[in-house]
């Protein structure tokens, strides 16, 4: 049966979902490192919050937006 079921996605609709699975993966891990590299920052100087917070929220915005768009284009590429 999982023989049959992956003959049935053709190599563009498979590529596809492993391009949009990896393009939301790289993003969870940019994120990731940007918001702990963020509260190791705030930590060492608790008196730059608000310029940390800013650049962080700047930096995922730059992150986010690339990702969601490779995201929408392989599913536009798998229907």
């Amino acid at each position: 049966m999982l023989l049959t079921t992956l003959l049935e996605i053709t190599a563009g609709q498979g590529l596809a979902a492993i391009g949009s699975g990896l393009a939301a993966a790289g993003a969870g891990i940019g994120i990731g490192l940007i918001g702990g590299g963020a509260l190791q920052s705030i930590a060492r100087q608790p008196e730059s919050l608000g310029d940390i917070r800013a650049n962080m929220i700047l930096a995922i915005a730059f992150i986010e937006g690339p990702a969601l768009f490779a995201i929408v284009i392989g599913m536009l590429i798998g229907l």
